[in-house]
């Protein structure tokens, strides 16, 4: 899939967690109907497994909830400290533990059958793909080796 404008690398940090930017960058993309469709079936905390699903279970809150949020405007560490103040607070040690798990994901673990599927789906097979998030990545035209991404 081509980059999709305004829509950033799960890697990029917002305070103190990856992957938050990219699910409000989501969120706000969708309501302007600039979301591709491909990525429409992911959105929101319905399906376990998936990384909003994810983020919202450690944040302690409803998808449903972050969106009218999200929308209502101001920077991504003002809508990140509503969350915490609203849902689960996170010491620095469990934004870390965070981090270190959800950027794994697929790496030596019960997905990793799955994200190798994935990378024959999409055709990279050969390409540095180890995670997930190295999936979306690659598959967005980012190189996470080259720039080193998981280095925050």
């Amino acid at each position: 899939m081509p980059q999709v404008p305004g829509l950033r690398s799960p890697y990029v940090k917002v305070a103190r967690l990856v992957y938050f930017g990219r699910m409000l960058d989501k969120i706000r993309l969708h309501a302007a109907g600039r979301l591709p469709a491909e990525y429409q079936a992911n959105l929101g905390d319905s399906r376990p497994n998936l990384f909003d699903s994810r983020c919202c279970r450690f944040l302690g809150l409803r998808y449903a909830e972050i969106v009218p949020r999200t929308l209502a405007g101001g920077t991504d560490e003002e809508v990140l400290a509503w969350c915490l103040a609203r849902g689960t607070p996170r010491t620095d040690d469990e934004c870390n533990a965070w981090n270190r798990f959800i950027a794994k994901i697929g790496w030596r673990d019960d997905r990793s059958a799955v994200l190798q599927e994935r990378v024959r789906e999409y055709g990279l097979t050969g390409r540095p793909v180890e995670t997930f998030f190295d999936l979306i990545d690659v598959d967005e035209g980012r190189d996470p080796v080259a720039a080193q991404a998981w280095l925050w």
